[in-house]
């Protein structure tokens, strides 16, 4: 006999079934080894490559019986640290020119790390407002007095809200506050890069504090994937970079790089630090063994093959400009209207054997849903041609019936929410509520003030 549902499994599956009546349910799947992947993360191919494997064999045959031991044992803090270990992190300092370097599980975990702990009472931090969703959940419990987005890659508004800031310090007679400024080298939803030289010369006169999260440019871009920051020659320039080992890299976890300091202070006050047991060994093998590729110059070709690639796509797909999503990076972006359209053609796609994952609302702004498209150096020139042939012909099909229904008046409305329902839902899953000055827009403003084309 079933037991009847509690109170709470009852709720739980009503907002379930409001998400699956508005085609937004998650779940979890299992991508056919037959299809061609233009999904993951994995933009060198290292997940499958024989060399890297061979590494980390011969890494983990390095080491006595039972010494190290499979697992960490517990924190870093208590028994989970090690030689293998700080020595992993010199080595990953030295290669990305910083004085330090401290991993973290993960990328999220570094970012919650130091957002919720490095700046001080009273401080600012200002986020470009399509930055991670770690970096939101570390600003939730950060002392910060002022957490503000401004307009993506937005020099002007970013130089606005930096005179203010400092005009305000003078004008109280305040201390002057640190101002920390959150970017990516290269956006995960959008697959375009921040303006890294121009931020950090907009910064320099007021003394704020650049903070960089590499994690898509970490491997593909800079001196033997160094990073973008590298690649403009920015080291020295940057507070700190967040470099993850999860992409690229083939791995698990992140590092943060820089000052000495910084170190010693998340080691005594980044929670997910202190209070989490440490990644394994076999882990820690695994993230030497591909910096061991990175530091031979064994992916150089790889990367190279990734950027043919990139500009092959770029060159022969022929969909509208304001479509296509401006990116130089293995992350290209289709843009459509709704998340039935970016459903569709994610379909069609997987059932032709590609597997290619549609982002919709509210992962991403509404109006801004779209198909990502990652390229890869395990990609085929063939398969790349397939995918612009679908995306095409879709994209001509989906024309055609509108132009269609317009001329017969049978237009069917796109399925979307109400204004409260879309303003429930983006706070709730996309834009974690944080504090501003009230003279900033928020950042559901924000989102939804972009120039986006309603229309195919």
């Amino acid at each position: 006999m079933s037991k009847a549902p509690s109170p709470i499994e009852l709720q739980l599956e009503a907002q379930l079934q409001s998400r699956r009546a508005r085609s937004l349910l998650r779940s979890l799947v299992v991508i056919p080894n037959t299809s061609a992947d233009f999904s993951s993360n994995d933009f060198l191919g290292l997940a499958r490559n024989p060399r890297l494997g061979a590494r980390f064999r011969t890494e983990l045959d390095s080491f006595p019986t039972h010494a190290p031991p499979l697992g960490s044992t517990g924190s870093r803090l208590l028994d989970g640290n090690s030689q293998y270990a700080e020595d992993l992190e010199d080595l990953i300092a030295e290669f990305h020119h910083a004085e330090a370097a401290l991993v973290f599980n993960s990328g999220f975990d570094a970012n919650v790390g130091f957002f919720s702990s490095v700046p001080q009472p009273g401080d600012v931090i200002l986020y470009d407002e399509y930055i991670h969703a770690s970096v939101h959940d570390g600003m939730k419990v950060s002392r910060a007095g002022v957490k503000s987005p401004f307009l993506h890659n937005d020099l002007d508004h970013l130089g606005r809200q930096l005179a203010q800031i400092r005009a305000e310090d003078e004008e109280k007679g305040k201390k002057v506050r640190n101002i920390f400024v959150a970017v990516e080298s290269v956006y995960s939803m959008d697959g375009d890069t921040a303006p890294l030289r121009e931020i950090v010369e907009l910064l320099e006169p007021y003394g704020a504090y650049l903070i960089v999260d590499e994690a898509h440019a970490t491997g593909v871009y800079g001196t033997r994937g160094r990073g973008l920051v590298n690649e403009l020659g920015l080291e020295s320039r940057v507070f700190a970079r967040l470099h993850t080992f999860s992409k690229a890299l083939a791995s698990n976890g992140a590092a943060l790089v820089g000052p000495k300091i910084l170190k010693q202070y998340l080691i005594n006050y980044a929670r997910p630090l202190i209070y989490s047991t440490f990644t394994s060994f076999s882990n820690l093998a695994s993230i030497k063994s591909a910096y061991q590729m990175l530091i031979a110059g064994e992916t150089v070709e790889l990367v190279d093959k990734v950027r043919g690639l990139i500009d092959y796509f770029r060159a022969h797909i022929q969909i509208p400009d304001q479509m296509l999503l401006p990116s130089t990076s293995p992350i290209q972006g289709i843009v459509m209207d709704g998340n039935a359209k970016v459903n569709a053609l994610s379909q069609r796609l997987i059932r032709a054997g590609l597997n290619v994952k549609a982002i919709r609302f509210p992962t991403v702004p509404k109006g801004k849903e779209r198909v990502r498209i990652c390229l890869h150096s395990h990609n085929t020139l063939e398969q790349v041609q397939r995918l612009i042939a679908i995306v095409q012909q879709c994209i001509q099909e989906d024309n055609d019936g509108s132009m269609s229904a317009l001329r017969t008046g049978h237009v069917q409305l796109p399925m979307s929410l109400s204004s409260s329902e879309a303003t429930k839902e983006a706070s709730s899953s996309t834009l974690p509520s944080s504090s501003s000055s009230s003279s900033s827009p928020s950042l559901i403003t924000l989102s939804s003030s972009l120039s986006i084309p309603s229309k195919l």
